[in-house]
């Protein structure tokens, strides 16, 4: 029997925050002082994952290996010195025996999406993106179920609609939905994405920068951004609004979670690997690495590298900027067959029990209550205005009847 090939797959901290996740040393140490080691701090192997087994008997080991740099890091520093922290990484992996590589996070994102990665990279590379778009859709499309919205009638807005996944994402919502709202930064190029696309989207379709205004039109939201900073808020959210978000880090404000306990947030790019999947730091062995995942879980874009392996597709598989949705279609299928499925619901670091999904439509009846309430009493208070002045205008005639009679009396 062949051996099943190795993976390796890129990760770095998403925070100052989260170094001390990945090296424990870091802990209590001074943001400048972490960031100045992190600027010469080598990449190193920091989990050896075991344990990913297919329902058939398949199995496949890898390494998550660390390029130490924070996101706004990645994305100002030197794009050479970027790519040749993410290239030793991947060659740690070659060294332990990985012959496909995933690029985890910025990592995916930095440059041209894995392009150069790829054409300088001594094995396979993904960038993880299309078994990603796949898991989003289908949280989304889950969550408008949990809180009872009809796609058919609703208005979805794409959140980073030009990027890779949220190009990908727009296309293939539209075909479920009544209207669909693009959105990014870069208006020049949103425009000439929507040209392009907008007469085989199937639904209504529009674009905008302004994130708040199609937000606060919309029912379904799906963010796909590269940004470090929050880009949703409790404020431009509808009543009973699904939030479905691919970025880390994440889009949507913490306040949503303190303010709008009538939204339904997810984080739509997990999955359940198959097996009994072990996540051990290479540097403390019997110690597991916190993914700050449930038992089992991983990011879709880890799944995709991994899923890849079990496969034997040892080939660039999702690099770029245009995601051919053919691939999104393809990796999902043998997600499946590897025995991968879509983990269950969570936001803002915590489980969404059936109890929460009840707890937040409930939520949301009481608040479209209150809003009609409100409208109802609003109308009530506009209708007594126009009775009074009414009542006026009677006064008035009645006054000037009386004044005209009294005319006549002295004129006769």
């Amino acid at each position: 029997m062949t051996a099943t090939p190795k993976f390796c797959f890129v990760i770095h901290p998403l925070s100052l925050d989260d170094v001390a996740r990945y090296e424990p040393g870091a802990a209590g140490k001074g943001a400048p002082i972490v960031r100045k080691i992190m600027e010469w701090m080598p990449p190193w192997a920091a989990v050896h994952v075991t344990g990913v087994r297919t329902p058939d008997g398949r199995e496949t080991e890898g390494w998550f290996v660390t390029a130490p740099l924070l996101p706004e890091q990645m994305m100002e520093f030197p794009r050479e010195e970027v790519y040749k922290r993410i290239l030793r990484a991947i060659e740690i992996g070659v060294e332990l025996g990985a012959t496909i590589a995933g690029l985890g996070a910025f990592t995916g994102v930095v440059g041209d999406g894995g392009v150069t990665i790829a054409e300088r990279s001594p094995i396979a590379v993904t960038t993880g993106n299309s078994l990603t778009i796949a898991a989003g859709i289908q949280s989304l499309f889950r969550g408008a179920h949990e809180m009872e919205i009809d796609p058919a009638e609703a208005t979805a807005v794409v959140v980073g609609a030009t990027g890779s996944i949220g190009s990908a994402c727009a296309r293939l919502i539209a075909k479920r939905v009544k209207h669909v709202i693009l959105v990014a930064r870069n208006n020049t190029r949103l425009a000439k994405f929507h040209d392009e696309i907008k007469d085989t989207l199937g639904c209504e379709s529009s674009y905008t920068t302004d994130i708040g205004d199609a937000v606060r039109r919309a029912q379904l939201i799906l963010t796909a951004t590269s940004s470090t900073q929050d880009v949703i808020q409790p404020e431009d959210l509808q009543t009973g609004a699904v939030v479905c978000e691919l970025s880390l880090p994440h889009d949507v404000s913490r306040r949503v979670a303190l303010e709008r306990p009538d939204v339904l947030v997810t984080e739509g790019g997990n999955m359940v690997v198959p097996g009994t999947p072990r996540f051990e730091r290479v540097r403390q062995p019997g110690s597991e690495f916190d993914l700050n995942l449930p038992p089992r879980t991983a990011l879709a874009c880890m799944s995709e590298t991994m899923v890849l392996a079990l496969e034997n597709r040892i080939e660039n598989y999702t690099l770029g900027r245009g995601i051919e949705l053919d691939r999104v279609i393809e990796i999902e299928e043998m997600a499946t067959r590897c025995g991968f499925t879509l983990a269950d619901m969570r936001a803002f670091d915590t489980a969404i029990t059936p109890e929460k999904i009840a707890a937040t439509r409930d939520a949301a009846a009481v608040r479209r209550a209150a809003l009609r309430q409100a409208q109802g009493d609003t109308g009530a208070a506009q209708g007594d205005t126009g009775v009074a002045q009414g009542d006026t205008g009677v006064a008035r005639g009645d006054t000037a009847v009386a004044q005209a009679d009294a005319v006549r009396v002295a004129q006769a």
